[in-house]
């Protein structure tokens, strides 16, 4: 007997990730009483890790993220909303 088979998608386990980081970035910020929007803008602009603070290692996950594959994951989810 053969057991079904299971699909996955890289796409989806990549923008599971994202979401994952940006929201762990997001909750540090706010937690240290930054407005967590500007600061992510202002990161993914200039890529400066400044604008990220280092509580709860924040700096150091939103540094893991591509900020190309992250942009095209916003546009994307911002369209197909």
């Amino acid at each position: 007997m053969h057991e079904p088979t299971i699909s996955f998608s890289i796409y989806e386990d990549k923008e599971k990730q994202l979401k994952e980081i940006l929201t762990a970035v997001y909750d540090a910020l706010r937690q240290k009483g930054y407005n967590p929007i500007n600061q992510i803008v202002g990161y993914i602009l200039s890529e400066d890790p400044t604008y990220i603070t280092t509580h709860n290692n924040a700096r150091s996950l939103i540094r893991k993220i591509d900020r190309d594959e992250l942009l095209q994951a916003m546009v994307r989810n911002y369209l197909n909303d």
